[in-house]
């Protein structure tokens, strides 16, 4: 697959993109560079090797999740800029038409 000038049109319209003219010949050269690569890259005898998940075979050490210190209703809301005794209160955000 090549890349032209018409294809680094459509791309840079379909991720918003404003390309420069000047800057279009290098962003060609560095797409089918990038092609060039994965071409390469499928030309290698992978049969037999397991796909790679993880970089290391390192295990995350998980630990308990105890709670240590609890605290009432209360003593959340004391030091709430703004509250109702049961909830914190907060701007509305998201407006339903």
């Amino acid at each position: 697959m090549k890349v032209d000038l018409e294809m680094i049109d459509k791309v840079a319209h379909l991720a918003r993109l404003e390309v420069q003219e000047d800057e279009k010949q290098g962003l060609l050269d560095d797409m089918n560079k990038i092609l060039a690569f994965m071409d390469k890259l499928n030309e290698v005898d992978t049969k037999g090797v397991d796909p790679l998940v993880y970089m290391s075979d390192e295990v995350n050490v998980l630990r308990e999740d105890i709670v240590k210190h609890e605290i009432s209703r209360e003593e959340a809301l004391k030091n709430a800029p703004k509250q109702d005794g049961k909830f914190f209160r907060v701007a509305k955000v998201i407006n339903k038409p």
